[in-house]
């Protein structure tokens, strides 16, 4: 049986993965959203977690939300690999928007996200190779047809995963 985690425990998780600790932050004031435009040095190296098209961009907004990823068109069934070698830190449910999710730890404080799958082939604590399948495509979460969300952060902030991922011919 796979836990249900509420979208709030899902940041916290990713803060603690991060920083060691769940401290809160002093509030930062507003500021307009800057996200780097070329790849970061110390960033792993990707590869691409299925096979399908990009449907939705990074930063493109939906139902008034940012997409902090990539949305890609897969058929149900389809296997999703790891995009880097790293520890699962999450394998389970977040019922409010993504479904079943993983989270991938990697060096140097980048953490992978995988959504909206159908079936978790992974448990929290695993090391995984690059390439290894964890998961097989699905609809859970806000998903509307099968498919994957794919997410890369620098410690809790939001990264273009398209600048990491190698060019598809």
């Amino acid at each position: 049986m796979r836990r249900r985690l509420p979208l709030r425990l899902v940041a916290a998780a990713l803060l603690l993965v991060v920083t060691g600790s769940l401290a809160a932050q002093p509030p930062k004031p507003p500021a307009a959203r800057t996200t780097p435009t070329k790849r970061e040095t110390g960033a792993p190296r990707l590869v691409w977690p299925t096979s399908g098209a990009v449907t939705a961009k990074f930063g493109t907004t939906v139902k008034g939300l940012p997409n902090n990823g990539l949305d890609l068109a897969a058929f149900a069934g389809m296997t999703v690999h790891a995009a880097a070698p790293g520890k699962v830190v999450f394998a389970g449910t977040e019922p409010e928007r993504f479904g079943q999710l993983i989270l991938i730890e990697h060096t140097g404080g980048w953490v992978t996200a995988y959504a909206y799958l159908g079936q978790v082939r992974v448990k929290e604590g695993q090391t995984v190779k690059s390439r290894q399948i964890i998961a097989r495509i699905g609809k859970s979460g806000e998903a509307k047809r099968p498919g994957l969300h794919f997410e890369l952060r620098k410690g809790t902030a939001p990264r273009n995963p398209a600048l990491y991922l190698p060019i598809r011919l």
